[in-house]
């Protein structure tokens, strides 16, 4: 008998024979059950997504508790006037950076128009440089008009370019001028006389060249420095020449924050030739060289200034002074004012030409010393009025006045010195400025001349003068303006060696400009409004009423 080998020993065969009958028994019996169904596929697991429905949320509001306690309402507002009375006050500026993108506004314009009189008017102005290195202005105007004498005709050209040079610690500047004027002395009785234009014709031209440098940090010693030197060329065509040199080293020095120490010297040298003059030529050099230490001490409550002037007038020696205050009483709005003070005037033909435009070739020049003592007050008042009063002594030495040449036809003016003489002057102004909309201005001064030693009378000078402006933009696109100068009549010397007297005069003017858009504007001026044909100097009657209108393009 056979036997099958395990790992548990021996066994024997019919066992197996036993178990392989029952699995094909259980494989028939499930075989049968299977053919009774469907055939069919049984999932036994699967996955379905589901959508969450959205949380809400749910708010339960509750009763707000109600505040019983009464609002503080502070309102700051502002002042309506934009000029405050400062008072100076010491300042401890953070440093500042420098705006790389500069803006110098509309710089570049041209003005242009017609009026009576045959009146041609021009205007124009241009502007080179970014105003951090470089600086260039160029500007020029022009006028001319013809009057209803015969010969009362004028004309005006002046031609102006300056510029500017900067480095990091100075500034390099410089100018050139250059001014015409025709004049005609129209002055003379024209019944008995009858001139060619061009005999009687005044050209005065003016060449004016100047430069200088200033400092624009201090130094390490706290000094500021400005000299400049200017030559001018003046000439009354055909008549007379000048040459003028002017040389001005003004230092500053600050001592602490108090105290300042300031020294000024200027040196004025002219030669003067005249050209046809009958019976011969005159030269003549007339120099002034002037010195002008001073201490200053201010602060916000009180201001003095104390130096001395000592200077050479043609080689004669002169010691000024130079003493003036101010103190401030009432903090802001009331100031007392007092000096003693005095100057040296350069009476060359150029500066003598610009008071009185019809005077003949002077024949000698001497220069007027002035002394003044005076007091006053300034106050303000409701933040939008400034007052200013001041009453004044004061003495001249060698006073030029203007006389007319009765020796010949009395159309021209000629120099009468006058060696010593007195004026008791009472100045006042008052301005009304109500932010950037309204603006007035009015002022006036008496003087009252005695003491003359060599003239009967202050001739062609004037004993009252009145100004007055205003200015005022409606809206934002129109502005309206108005000035107003009035004086009181003089004492002129006529043939004879009589006493003449000249009444006053009153000139009133207006005008407008309306802004079209940013590059135009349109203008109008009426001069001499009430036709009051006055007489500034003897025998020169001015215009009448005239009108001047045109365009203003700024680009």
């Amino acid at each position: 008998m056979n036997r099958i080998k395990t790992p548990g020993g021996l066994q024997k065969q019919p066992g197996i024979l036993l178990s392989v009958a029952m699995c094909l028994l259980s494989m028939t019996l499930f075989a049968q059950r299977d053919t009774a169904r469907k055939p069919a596929i049984d999932i036994t697991s699967s996955y379905k997504p589901v959508l969450r429905n959205a949380v809400k949320i749910n708010f339960s509001g509750s009763q707000l508790v109600t505040d019983t306690a009464r609002p503080k309402l502070s309102y700051n507002i502002p002042s309506q006037n934009l000029f405050y009375s400062y008072q100076p006050v010491s300042l401890k500026p953070l440093e500042l950076a420098q705006d790389t993108n500069l803006y110098l506004g509309n710089r570049n314009f041209l003005k242009a128009g017609f009026g009576s009189y045959s009146t041609p008017f021009a205007a124009a102005g241009i502007s080179i440089g970014d105003g951090k290195t470089s600086l260039i202005n160029i500007y020029g105007n022009y006028i001319a008009s013809k009057g209803e004498i015969e010969n009362q005709d004028y004309s005006q050209l002046n031609i102006k370019a300056t510029g500017s040079f900067f480095t990091d610690k100075n500034e390099v500047y410089g100018s050139a001028t250059l001014r015409n004027d025709d004049y005609y002395l129209y002055g003379y009785d024209h019944a008995l006389f009858d001139f060619k234009k061009q005999d009687i014709r005044q050209q005065l031209q003016d060449v004016t060249l100047f430069t200088g440098i200033r400092n624009t940090v201090s130094t390490a010693y706290r000094i500021n420095y400005n000299p400049n030197v200017q030559v001018n060329f003046f000439t009354n065509r055909n008549k007379a020449s000048e040459t003028n040199v002017l040389i001005n080293i003004p230092v500053e020095m600050k001592m602490g924050d108090a105290f300042n120490m300031k020294v000024d010297l200027k040196a004025e040298f002219t030669n003067y030739t005249t050209s046809g003059y009958i019976p011969d030529n005159i030269a003549f050099n007339n120099n002034l060289i002037q010195f002008s230490p001073s201490l200053r001490y201010s602060k916000p409550l009180l201001s003095i200034n104390a130096g001395l002037i000592p200077a050479w007038n043609n080689g004669e020696y002169k010691v000024l002074p130079n003493i003036y205050f101010e103190a401030q009483l009432q903090e802001k709005t009331f100031m007392i004012q007092g000096g003693w003070i005095g100057r040296f005037i350069k009476n060359n033909y150029r500066n003598l030409t610009n008071i009185n435009p019809y005077l003949d070739p002077v024949l000698s020049q001497a220069n007027t010393k002035e002394t003044e003592f005076y007091g006053g007050i300034k106050a303000s008042l409701a933040n939008h009025f400034n007052i200013n009063a001041k009453a004044s002594f004061i003495s001249y030495r060698d006073m030029p006045l203007f006389i007319n040449d009765t020796a010949s036809d009395s159309k021209s003016f000629i120099i009468s010195n006058e060696p010593s003489m007195n004026n008791l002057r009472i100045h006042g102004d008052v301005s009304y400025i109500n932010q950037d909309n309204f603006t007035l201005n009015a002022g006036f001064t008496l003087n009252g001349y005695t003491g003359l030693k060599v003239n009967n009378k202050a001739w062609n000078t004037l004993p009252l003068e009145v100004t007055g402006s205003v200015r005022w933009w409606a809206f934002k696109k129109f502005i309206l303006k108005s000035d107003l100068y009035v004086f009181g009549g003089g004492n002129a010397l006529v043939k004879d060696n009589d006493i003449s007297s000249f009444e006053g005069g009153f000139d009133l003017s207006a005008g407008a400009e309306y802004k079209i858009n940013k590059q135009f504007s349109a203008w109008l001026d009426v001069n001499n409004i009430l036709n009051n044909k006055y007489e500034r100097w003897h025998n020169y009657p001015v215009y009448g009423i005239n009108l001047l209108g045109g365009i203003l393009i700024r680009f």
